[in-house]
């Protein structure tokens, strides 16, 4: 992998980890295209990692004002403020062990070298947008509990696919589970933190494979590029969920999709 390589990836990782798109499903259509040929998954990890640090900062508030609420309701001082921020910490809770429950049998199953497959799943991510048109849930943030947790939780584990979008699959389960837009995409989010930590945590034993198949200067140079693309690309998400227009990136995937299929090896 050289600079320019990373910067693309890098680049790719920005964009699609937080539109609804598959970050994971094109990075490695990516990696086909660039012959980059088998790349550690501890390296998309790194990518997501870089990401993460996006939700954190755009998000700072909300994790902040939550960790004050868990600290108070543990010191026995909760009111009606701290008590819906519990809500939405048990939802996080539920929704986080759903997740590691379906996505360590999803994981299981290798297609990082079928590319056409993964391709296939882009197209599957379109339908799953197209949802959004039917649903739209009235229901704040605030007032959510486990069960929005755990239908949430279990989308994102199937969104362990690559080519399945995390974002697209969580913020479309949340709305079926009643949750408005700016509360979806808020607790889409939210949850991807002990997602993407958990996937760093059990990856890290390909530390030293990666080492040997990308240099130092490249992984910074993809991590580096997917933080700023990511705080861009996560603002102008949130723009969007508003709108309702999530099922537009359909007309992408599609015609991606298919042009996987048809052309990648």
């Amino acid at each position: 992998m050289n600079p320019l390589q990373a910067t693309i990836l890098g680049l790719v990782q920005g964009v699609a980890e937080f539109l609804p798109i598959s970050s994971s499903g094109h990075l490695i259509v990516f990696r086909s295209i660039l012959g980059l040929g088998e790349v550690p998954v501890l390296f998309d990890v790194l990518l997501h990692l870089s990401t993460l640090a996006a939700v954190c900062l755009v998000f700072r508030k909300t994790i902040a004002r939550l960790c004050v609420s868990l600290f108070r309701f543990a010191a026995g001082k909760a009111d009606d403020a701290v008590r819906a921020d519990m809500g939405i910490v048990v939802a996080l809770l539920v929704g986080s062990a759903a997740t590691a429950a379906i996505g360590y049998f999803i994981n299981k199953i290798d297609l990082e070298g079928q590319p056409k497959i993964v391709a296939g799943l882009l197209i599957v991510t379109a339908a799953i947008l197209c949802l959004n048109l039917f649903f739209k849930g009235r229901k704040p943030l605030s007032r959510i509990g486990w069960k929005e947790g755990l239908i949430v939780g279990a989308a994102q584990g199937i969104g362990v696919f690559p080519g399945i979008s995390r974002s697209g699959i969580t913020i479309t389960a949340a709305n079926i589970a009643g949750i408005d837009r700016e509360g979806s995409g808020e607790f889409s989010f939210l949850l991807s933190i002990p997602a993407i930590l958990g996937a760093f945590v059990l990856k890290l034993h390909d530390a030293t494979g990666l080492g040997a198949q990308v240099a130092p200067l490249e992984i910074a140079i993809a991590m580096a590029v997917s933080f700023v693309i990511g705080v861009i690309s996560l603002l102008l998400l949130k723009r969007l969920i508003k709108k309702g227009v999530l099922a537009w990136f359909a007309l992408y995937l599609v015609p991606a999709g298919l042009a996987g299929i048809f052309f990648l090896g």
